[in-house]
């Protein structure tokens, strides 16, 4: 795909993250009733489900025949052009009215990731990328910041409490790893605005063991795009898996990370 066209599906995840991110402005804090999806600790709210139909019909009427892949709604359409939607990445944050969570839009063809916007509300933080290069707000981004663990800031969602139930005494031994060897360990609890930080260069690691597509396609181009590093564990951005993503020079192979997570998955 050209850059210009690029940056036109770029354009159109701008509208609609923007359209919907006004919606979760106006109910925050609100405290919304909960309802949950697999366990209680998967949480969803009406402003979920609203907010990917406005993300649904921005994109339907932008572009048309498109195949629109989110997290409340499932798969619809059968075009050549994919859209992967979190309509709130962060729902449990968004829900009890901590303000770190974001909508996250990623346009896809084939096997590539082609143009991304994670959207902050509360801050009204826009981040966006294309093939020609990621954003924040207008001013390009580098993915840069610490070189070595006991420097840098690590933001994980690991381990998750299904992981805990099977790992045990094994997984939080891991995560023991991680926080000791870190200079700071973080579980702001989205993915996607944690891969717009890292290629920021606010952060320097995240990690994530079981996240959907939808969370990270959006993040994955923004990091490299900045320059950064991002590695989908399971082979695929499109399929439930893990991800790493690191700045720029950080060097992985002296990283616990590496032994954790390259030599030996978390679990």
């Amino acid at each position: 795909m050209d850059p210009s066209t690029s940056a036109d599906l770029a354009a159109v995840a701008v509208e609609a993250a923007r359209t919907a991110g006004e919606r979760l402005r106006e109910a925050f804090r609100s405290r919304p009733a909960i309802e949950t999806k697999s366990d209680f600790h998967d949480p969803v709210t009406e402003h979920d489900r609203a907010s990917e139909e406005i993300i649904r019909e921005v994109i339907e009427s932008r572009v048309p025949g498109s195949t629109v892949i989110g997290e409340e709604g499932g798969s619809a359409g059968s075009g050549e052009i994919r859209w992967y939607v979190d309509p709130i990445d962060g729902t449990a944050n968004f829900a009890v009215g901590l303000p770190f969570f974001c909508v996250s839009i990623a346009a896809a063809v084939g096997d590539e990731v082609v143009a991304g916007v994670v959207y902050d509300p509360m801050r009204d933080d826009e981040f966006r990328a294309d093939l020609g290069g990621s954003w924040c707000n207008g001013e390009r981004l580098r993915s840069a910041g610490a070189t070595r663990d006991r420097e840098a800031v690590l933001l994980t969602s690991y381990p998750t409490p299904w992981e805990v139930t099977e790992g045990g005494d094994e997984t939080l031994h891991r995560f023991g790893r991680m926080l000791t060897s870190f200079a700071s360990t973080r579980r702001p609890g989205s993915t996607a605005l944690k891969l717009a930080h890292v290629a920021g260069g606010w952060a320097d690691v995240a990690y994530g063991s079981r996240v959907s597509p939808w969370d990270m396609a959006a993040g994955s181009l923004l990091i490299r795009q900045a320059g950064g590093v991002f590695v989908p564990l399971d082979g695929s951005i499109f399929e439930p898996g893990g991800y790493l993503a690191h700045v720029g020079e950080f060097d992985l192979a002296g990283s616990v990370m590496s032994d954790l997570v390259m030599n030996g998955r978390p679990g």
